[in-house]
């Protein structure tokens, strides 16, 4: 089989590394630092699976280009991708499938003041989402009601966002843990991947600082068993597939839901409609399935394969230039790639980089590489993985240092049933 990835970062070399089991892998436009990269377009490729890793190509309809050619896609349509491209319309879907949510309101670019008014009314901490794409980073999550109202009336002005923030939802703000749940879909029913993720969003240690496209993950998260997962199903995936099926919308890939586990129950944040960037890099590797074949069943809308994850542990930690999230520093020559090598268990995930004309691997974007440990336990993988970070650097290399530090969550059994 010949499988086709569609992106560039860290996640599409999670999936070309394990998808290169089972087919043969081809990248586009992948990087300097993904085997099997090219720089032809999808449309121009000739392959049996189509895998879309991003979700702004999801967003601007390549799914469908390649479906109106006959060919077999993984990842859903632009009618699917609202699901991601338009936070409002997602809170209104789940709404309507009566999926237990944060209360909310959404706003447009007439309408800063009745914003600012709006979270008069709300309790700390107040939640600021953009309702277009803004590469993890239009969240605004502040216990400071002024800057909560500038971020309102900053982004529904363009001045942040561009045209991505001129709508906006504000919602209650959630206390508890964050859960990150992932199922594939095929148009009909949604099947579980059983394991759990949890990511780290902030730019620094202790969850400070601005919030980034995500700065490392842990998987599975202690305490999550596959019944307690198969409860958040219940709870949101499966209506959410029949809300959409409900609309006429034939939904092929993944469902990427992300929970907060509140003391009043699991309450759904938002959804993704792709893998999240760094969850696939610690959750791909661990598929014990056949995954070109899987995804490919997805694709032609007739899953039967039940996906199986191992029992062991990954954990991912991202390694940054100066200057991200802003404007981060890019051509700097990266050191030590041969010597992680070296480390059992350790693999890195190439995010963002490129080559200089002498050939060696350089920065090229803010989040430049993953650095996975794996090993039977988190501690144990967190070790390799933090041992691999002390052997690469590059001038203004920065990483958090607290990625599954401390590894906790209250499930609160009886709220959550």
């Amino acid at each position: 089989m010949k499988v086709c990835v569609v992106g560039s970062g860290g996640r599409e070399h999670a999936f070309a590394t394990t998808l290169a089991t089972d087919a043969e892998v081809i990248v586009t436009p992948g990087s300097a630092g993904i085997e099997g990269s090219t720089v032809e377009p999808a449309t121009a490729i000739d392959a049996d699976l189509y895998v879309i890793g991003p979700e702004v190509p999801l967003v601007n309809g390549l799914a469908d280009e390649l479906r109106a050619a006959g060919r077999h896609v993984f990842g859903p349509g632009t009618d699917g991708a609202l699901l991601e491209a338009s936070k409002a319309w997602m809170k209104d879907l789940v709404h309507a499938a009566g999926v237990p949510t944060a209360s909310y309101a959404s706003f447009d670019e007439t309408q800063a003041e009745e914003a600012a008014a709006f979270l008069s009314t709300l309790e700390p901490p107040y939640i600021v989402k953009t309702d277009g794409l803004a590469a993890g980073k239009g969240v605004l999550v502040t216990d400071n009601y002024e800057e909560a109202a500038d971020d309102a009336r900053n982004k529904l002005s363009g001045v942040s966002f561009g045209d991505a923030g001129r709508r906006i939802v504000i919602e209650e703000g959630l206390v508890g843990p964050e859960l990150s749940l992932f199922a594939l879909c095929d148009g009909q029913k949604a099947v579980l991947i059983p394991t759990s993720a949890q990511d780290h969003k902030r730019l620094h240690n202790d969850d400070h600082g601005p919030n980034t496209g995500g700065m490392g993950c842990y998987s599975p998260m202690p305490g999550m068993s596959t019944a307690d997962l198969d409860e958040l199903m219940d709870i949101a995936v499966h209506p959410t597939v029949e809300e959409l099926k409900k609309r006429g919308i034939d939904y092929r890939g993944v469902l990427f839901a992300g929970f907060m586990m509140t003391r009043d129950g699991p309450k759904l944040l938002e959804y993704n409609v792709r893998f999240g960037d760094p969850e696939a890099q610690v959750i791909l590797p661990r598929f014990e399935n056949n995954l070109a074949q899987t995804l490919l069943e997805v694709a032609k809308g007739d899953l039967t394969s039940q996906p199986t994850i191992s029992a062991d542990a990954m954990i991912t930690v991202v390694l940054a230039s100066e200057g991200y999230p802003t404007s981060p520093r890019t051509g700097d020559v990266i050191h030590g790639l041969d010597d992680v090598e070296a480390i059992d268990g350790a693999t890195v995930f190439c995010a963002g980089v490129g080559s200089n004309a002498e050939g060696e691997l350089i920065t090229n974007s803010g989040r430049v590489l993953n650095i996975c440990g794996r090993a039977a336990t988190l501690g144990a993988a967190r070790e390799i993985a933090y041992s691999a970070v002390d052997a690469i650097s590059w001038p203004g290399m920065q990483h958090r240092t607290d990625i599954g530090a401390s590894i906790e969550i209250d499930t609160n059994r009886e709220e959550i049933k």
